[in-house]
């Protein structure tokens, strides 16, 4: 436990900032999983629009720290490879 003042301090900030974070991360997977939904269902133009709302989120996350950058970038490179290959 905590002994000084500012290591209790420390203590609630962490407190705070996890649960902002686990709020954001949770935000990043429903967006995701809504795109692995529209490509599942086969709907290219619904997969479409998914995607563009799931890429400024990822990006908004990582811009944040909830996830490392490259892995968004690299979520939202594969799953616009998916999309596409869905719509040829």
């Amino acid at each position: 436990m905590a002994n000084t003042s500012s290591a209790k301090k420390a203590t609630r900030k962490i407190a705070r900032r996890t649960d902002v974070n686990k709020a954001r991360r949770s935000r990043v997977r429903s967006f995701l999983r809504k795109v692995e939904e529209a490509i599942a269902s086969g709907d290219a133009k619904v997969a479409q629009e998914a995607l563009r709302a799931a890429q400024p989120e990822l990006m908004r996350a990582a811009g944040r720290g909830v996830v490392h950058a490259n892995t968004a970038s690299r979520k939202v490179s594969r799953l616009a490879s998916r999309v596409k290959a869905l719509s040829v």
